[in-house]
């Protein structure tokens, strides 16, 4: 923190992330999906909440504010590796842990920024176990409803109602590996590899571990995705918000772009 404060000349406010938005491009009425660092940005008066209030300033009412609200955690313990947990474990893991519901299952690892906003006064979330988005706006029921267990980050999920609404997506301080968006493409080449995940949901009220197919997604590729995407002459705006190198950019251009690269990248 000490060195957040010595690397500016004066506090970020609300008013100053809000002016570095609309310079950015960000407009009333957009549809916007946001990756955030919170630190990036330097220190802010206010925080998190201060980053929410001026999106929603920004947005207005008429705009829809969305960001991921992820719950990886609640998964087959064989799966974990950071750390692993004892074969003798397993069994009693998946009979006790919590089912996911979108009131109170805490998102984990999604940014200060993203943490705060699932809990916000007029935020809703969609209901899938490990990949749910939270929203805020006009057509937030829209983008949420009826998502998808398999195939989470699919047509069938709210990446997939973003593209055909033409959402923008905010990497306000975060790197091309947070892009969410990019998943969608994953799903949309030939090449797939298949898994099944599990996780404890609420069928009829009632707790079960219900398990699904899926694919496995490859983040490490999203960086150098971004970073030939924009090196291609891709739509985009750059600027800074507070100290945060940011980029807005047009989902379904984005994705787009990675879906042929991702089919490239598979044949070579």
């Amino acid at each position: 923190m000490q060195k957040l404060i010595e690397n500016q000349a004066e506090p970020m406010t609300k008013e100053r992330i809000k002016a570095d938005l609309v310079q950015l491009g960000v407009k009333k009425g957009m549809i916007l999906c946001v990756h955030s660092s919170l630190s990036s940005i330097g220190w802010v008066n206010g925080g998190a909440v201060a980053v929410i209030q001026a999106l929603m300033e920004t947005l207005t009412e008429e705009g829809t504010l969305i960001m991921p609200a992820q719950t990886l955690e609640l998964s087959d313990p064989a799966d974990w590796i950071d750390p692993p947990v004892p074969y003798s474990w397993w069994k009693s893991i998946k009979e006790t842990m919590p089912a996911f519901d979108p009131a109170y299952t805490t998102p984990a690892a999604m940014g200060k920024v993203a943490e705060t906003f699932w809990k916000y006064p007029g935020v809703a979330r969609s209901n899938h176990p490990h990949f749910s988005f939270t929203a805020w706006g006009k057509r937030k029921h829209e983008i949420l409803k009826h998502h998808a267990l398999s195939f989470g980050l699919g047509e069938q999920s709210p990446l997939g109602r973003m593209y055909e609404l033409h959402a923008q997506v905010l990497l306000l301080g975060a790197s091309f590996e947070s892009m969410t968006a990019f998943h969608l493409a994953e799903y949309r080449i030939p090449q797939q590899d298949l898994m099944t995940r599990g996780a404890p949901i609420l069928e009829n009220g009632w707790r079960v571990w219900k398990e699904y197919q899926d694919i496995i997604t490859r983040e490490e590729l999203f960086e150098q995705i971004g970073r030939d995407f924009l090196q291609s002459g891709g739509i985009h705006q750059h600027n800074q918000i507070g100290l945060a190198s940011s980029y807005l950019l047009p989902m379904r251009e984005s994705v787009d772009y990675a879906e042929k690269w991702l089919d490239l990248y598979d044949q070579s």
